[in-house]
């Protein structure tokens, strides 16, 4: 054949196959990104990994959780994100959907092997339940490819929290009459019925409207008084971290801006203060009857619950007004001349907290003996902060959000670090003061005993006791004055009172009400002073305290307050609410020290600035529930900075990741 016409055929066949595979590269499907999407039925399967039968069986699970429950999960399967991460992307598709309060989406990517859960967190379903289903059943089934099973656990486990984990009880019930066949009796499971009885009922009391009596009087004497106790701590947790919040707020957009939230708070701080002391009167030791006690609760309950939701009512426009992105970087700016000005004080706080120690008992210096160590963790948590929240601020835009929490964490942990070093700069101030008062109390009760026992024949029995009190503890103060001056004062200027009560009633009233208002101001001095410290304690290390401290700060307070009111028309009546703010701050101090002991106790060993905002309350845990309404969970952590709102302002879930 001529080579002309072999070349021509040649090209002709090269020219075919190129037109062949060019049309096979047009007509070629190609495979595009999914993007975010509306949700318009409850299981939307683009990436073709269900059968018809598997559909059935996620729809059937997510039917019977919203019979059950009112409950709307929504689970979607698609093949990747679309380039987004994983939280943005499920955001955007709830978005998009008009998810409300009441839906869950379930978003999951084949291809990617990534998931999330976005929405928010159904009440009576805790933190750690939640962190539990997702790992232990929902990850392990998308590993396996179970593509329908991860929706239907995902539905059934949240169902099965809520119903009051009915599969654990039944587990414990079976070990329970494991455990009574071999020890031979029924002790034990009866202990195991009533534990798990009262575990079911209080998480029934979780679920009743607090604003419902009729709901609340129903409820078992027992669940209602453990829930008053979870809702003062939470409640009072809200406050602190709100009005923490509110200050920086109110410096920032001044008090005009702010006045919907400091009536609210101030409206809340009311509320709290009449919850505790109802707390209080149950836990004196005046017995109250069943019905008299649930009255109480019920009244005690439904004062949280209003405050609760007041607080939480403002929380949007809060945040709105508070949008830390405005100012971002000077913010963080501001926190790092923060940062500067607090390190310069360490050296100066060590070296006087040393000093003290080495001047003063251990008994004297235990509400700050870790107060520096404690306020340079607060540093170091403050600028890892920073460093994140500025990290943060480099994102593409819509993508910042981070910085926000990353400033709030900041400057939380700055005002606590302050409020430390000031405690350890002034704790000398304050135990000078009552060393130099100290000697003019001790010589006032001398002389009132002297005047006392020359009016032995008038005074009664009243004044012959009231004498021999003040003579044994004019010298116990006398032995303890150079070890512990706080108490010799305080312990001093009490018994002088009760002298100065007995005097007055056989002397002239002029002369003893002229004598008692002095000793009222010597009161008030060692009592704010111990409430000043209880109260510091409490809120540097509320992450780890519970009721009991907080009940008898707030009473100590609440008679403080009467005690000043009173002393101008009733002054005898202030001096005795002036002792008792006195003795239920020492004891709030003393409650709060054991308690933050049990919780450093129950936690593994840490000495990281994590660990102290924890213990600190800037970073919240449900320790002191097991179920607490009062987190705040980030996307990207399993703790999160507190901010203004009630205990239950945020149960946003924001949690996934790669399986």
């Amino acid at each position: 054949m001529p080579l002309p016409n072999r070349l021509a055929r040649w090209t002709a066949r090269v020219t075919l196959s190129m037109l062949f595979a060019g049309a096979a590269l047009v007509g070629a499907p190609t495979v595009a990104a999914e993007q975010p999407l509306r949700m318009d039925t409850y299981v939307v399967d683009s990436a073709k990994v269900l059968d018809g039968g598997q559909a059935d069986r996620v729809r059937a699970a997510v039917d019977q959780l919203y019979a059950d429950q009112q409950v709307r999960l929504w689970v979607v399967y698609v093949r990747d994100f679309g380039g987004l991460a994983p939280e943005a992307w499920a955001d955007s598709t709830a978005a998009k959907s008009g998810f409300g309060k009441h839906d869950l989406l379930l978003a999951v990517a084949t291809q990617d092997s990534a998931y999330w859960l976005s929405g928010e967190l159904p009440s009576g379903v805790t933190d750690s339940e939640l962190d539990t289903l997702l790992t232990r059943t929902v990850e392990p089934a998308l590993r396996k490819g179970g593509w329908a099973d991860a929706g239907v656990e995902m539905a059934d486990g949240l169902r099965g929290a809520m119903n009051g984990g009915g599969s654990n009880y039944r587990v414990l019930l079976v070990l329970g009459g494991v455990l009574v066949l071999i020890i031979g009796g029924l002790v034990l499971f009866s202990r195991i019925r009533r534990r798990a009885r009262a575990k079911d009922e209080l998480a029934a009391a979780r679920q009743v409207d607090p604003e419902n009596t009729t709901a609340l009087a129903a409820l078992p004497l027992e669940a209602l008084h453990t829930r008053s106790r979870e809702v003062l701590v939470e409640l009072d947790n809200a406050i602190r971290t709100s009005a923490e919040e509110l200050a920086l707020a109110t410096g920032e957009f001044g008090g005009t801006a702010a006045l919907p939230f400091t009536t609210a708070l101030d409206h809340a701080k009311t509320a709290a203060a009449k919850a505790f002391s109802i707390r209080q009167r149950l836990d004196d030791d005046i017995p109250e009857t069943q019905e008299e006690q649930r009255t109480l609760l019920v009244d005690l309950l439904g004062t949280v619950g209003r405050a609760d939701r007041e607080l939480d009512a403002q929380v949007d426009e809060f945040d709105a007004m508070r949008n830390l992105l405005i100012n971002a970087a000077d913010r963080l700016d501001g926190l790092t001349r923060d940062l500067v000005e607090l390190k310069s004080r360490i050296p100066t706080s060590e070296a006087e907290l040393s000093r003290l120690t080495a001047a003063q008992p251990a008994s004297v210096l235990a509400p700050i003996h870790d107060n520096v160590t404690m306020a340079q963790e607060r540093i170091t948590f403050a600028e890892q902060n920073i460093d994140a929240g500025r990290a943060a601020l480099t994102q593409p835009v819509g993508k910042q959000g981070g910085a926000v929490a990353a400033i709030r964490a900041a400057e939380a942990a700055v005002g606590q670090a302050r409020t430390l070093l000031d405690a350890v700069d002034n704790a000398a101030a304050d135990i000078q003061q009552a060393r130099d008062g100290l000697p003019a109390v001790l010589d006032e009760l001398r002389r009132d005993i002297a005047s006392a026992t020359e009016l032995s024949g008038y005074g009664g029995t009243e004044l012959a006791a009231a004498v021999a009190a003040a003579q044994t503890i004019l010298g116990t103060a006398e032995a303890t004055a150079a070890a512990n001056p706080l108490d010799a004062f305080h312990t001093a200027v009490a018994t002088d009172g009760d002298l100065d009560r007995a005097i007055a009633a056989a002397t002239d009233r002029k002369l003893a009400d002229e004598d008692l208002r002095r000793r009222l101001d010597q009161a008030l001095t060692g009592a704010r002073a111990r409430i000043t410290a209880a109260s510091d304690y409490i809120s540097t290390r509320r992450g780890g305290i519970d009721a009991e401290a907080r009940t008898r700060l707030s009473e100590a307070q609440r008679n403080l307050d009467a005690a000043q009111q009173l002393g101008a028309s009733d002054p005898a009546k202030a001096m005795s609410h002036a002792q008792a703010a006195a003795d239920l701050g020492g004891r709030a101090l003393q409650a709060a020290q054991a308690s933050v002991r049990a919780f450093e106790a129950s936690q593994p060993p840490s000495g990281t600035a994590q660990a102290g905002a924890i213990l600190g309350g800037i970073l919240i845990d449900g320790f002191l529930r097991g179920a607490s309404t009062g987190n705040r969970r980030s996307g990207s952590g399993d703790w999160s900075a507190g901010s203004y709102g009630g205990s239950s302002g945020s149960r946003r879930i924001s949690r996934g990741g790669r399986f």
